[in-house]
């Protein structure tokens, strides 16, 4: 049987691809979702000047608007109708995760199944349109001031009704980003939400190469820089893939049992503990976190006067808090450590999966079953998991830092590249899955016919 399996997995070529009709359509399906999701950031607000607000913008590029417009995919620059994302989203979603691990009516809630989830849903939907309503907010009060200072004016008629419009159409692009990651998890390929964040950041990608070689034409970055970025990205790409496939396998013996031949035999098994098992949840986390009140506060500074003491202390945050700066880098670290350890926790429970072991007679070799396997996989994965924290931070952080200082634009960081590598092999796995669950179809129709044959 397992020589079978080797067979089959060994035997997923572009033949095999092109009888699974339903993989097809999946994938299908998912690119569609994502030309969708490019048209819609190419759609402006209603009042805005886009022309007016690519000269704006273009005078102010750099710092941590970039890092937001990066995975909004442009969205931002235009000011588009899902110029916020799905960032909003994933901060409420901090929020309710964390709520559920310490909150005793939802820790309940989240013990209910299915119906406990969706109500967790629910509750993390509401949640986004609030993070919204108050982004949009003060995304359309900066909008309103604006390039004051230049003479420009981005905004078209300003006013309550133009704030009331934008908040209604950055809520609404919002919530059709969520609606088509969901459609994308149930009906196409890989998890929605996570695509369409990739796809945003991989849209940059063209942009990226352009400047690179204007710079480079231009002599404003030398060759040995390109050079060295390149090697950079080769090398990210590779750690990232080696330590993404990383697992410590705990052996887990079960007991003997009598076979066909009547011989006894104890099975035995591996639990897989992945080495990073928080995957690219926490840096998403650590930069929504980030993102929430730098974009508030960056617009915030736009609509109020330059002589008042609540402007100075926005430059002030904002200039601390600025990308590349150590108090940024520094929050940016503790966060994806406390979100690495978090998730983890959230997303494995040792006691659990201890109870799991004990019910179907398994038992890890010279630990006894229940309480003290418990803690030995809680040991073991405290250790791991300070080993993939380790791995995260420096592979986010350490690019980040490079590229501030050298002033390279901002798409390829540590970030961007673990999210589109991350999210390119479980899609990819994914595909394999289904490829290999197609083949299996196949072997029992055919299994099946044989024995009707005889």
């Amino acid at each position: 049987m397992a020589s079978r399996a080797d067979n089959i997995a060994s035997n997923l070529s572009l033949a095999n691809f092109s009888k699974a009709t339903e993989l097809k359509q999946r994938i299908w399906f998912t690119i569609g979702a994502l030309i969708v999701f490019r048209f819609l950031s190419f759609v402006p607000l209603p009042g805005v000047n886009p022309l007016i607000l690519e000269t704006l913008y273009d005078q102010t590029r750099g710092g941590i608007l970039d890092l937001f417009n990066t995975f909004s995919g442009g969205s931002l620059e235009r000011m588009s109708l899902i110029a916020l994302g799905v960032m909003p989203y994933i901060t409420a979603s901090i929020v309710i995760q964390m709520a559920a691990a310490l909150h005793p009516t939802l820790i309940a809630l989240k013990k209910e199944g299915e119906a406990g989830r969706k109500k967790l849903n629910q509750y993390t939907r509401y949640g986004t349109v609030f993070l919204c309503a108050i982004q949009g907010w003060f995304l359309a009060s900066g909008l309103e001031a604006y390039g004051a200072q230049s003479g420009l004016q981005a905004v078209v008629d300003p006013g309550l009704m133009f704030r009331v419009v934008a908040v209604i159409n950055l809520i609404g692009g919002t919530m059709f980003l969520l609606w088509l990651g969901e459609q994308i998890t149930s009906r196409g390929i890989g998890n929605g939400v996570s695509l369409i964040i990739m796809a945003g950041i991989v849209a940059q990608f063209p942009t990226f190469i352009a400047n690179l070689f204007e710079g480079g034409r231009t002599g404003s970055i030398s060759t040995i820089v390109i050079v060295g970025l390149v090697v950079m990205i080769i090398a990210l790409i590779l750690v990232i893939c080696f330590v993404e496939r990383a697992q410590r396998r705990l052996l887990v013996q079960y007991p003997k049992r009598a076979s066909a031949r009547g011989v006894m035999q104890a099975d035995r098994s591996h639990l897989p503990l992945k080495l990073n098992t928080a995957n690219v949840i926490p840096p998403i986390f650590a930069s929504s976190l980030l993102l929430l009140p730098l974009t508030i506060t960056q617009f915030a500074g736009n609509s109020v006067t330059t002589d008042s003491t609540f402007y100075g202390v926005i430059q002030t945050l904002n200039q601390y808090l600025a990308h590349g700066q150590p108090m940024y880098m520094a929050l940016y670290a503790i966060g994806i450590i406390f979100f690495t350890f978090f998730y983890t926790a959230v997303v494995f429970n040792p006691e659990e999966t201890a109870e799991n072991l004990k019910k179907n007679g398994g038992f890890i070799p010279g630990i006894r079953p229940g309480k003290r396997t418990a803690e030995y996989l809680d040991y073991v994965l405290t250790r791991i998991t300070v080993v993939g924290a380790i791995y995260l931070t420096l592979v986010c952080v350490v690019p980040e830092y490079m590229i501030a200082q050298t002033g390279i634009p901002l798409f390829l960081g540590g970030t961007s590249l673990l999210i589109v590598v991350n999210v390119t092999v479980d899609t990819i796995s994914q595909i394999q899955s289904h490829l290999l669950a197609h083949q299996y179809g196949d072997l029992i129709k055919k299994a099946k016919l044989k024995g009707k044959l005889r």
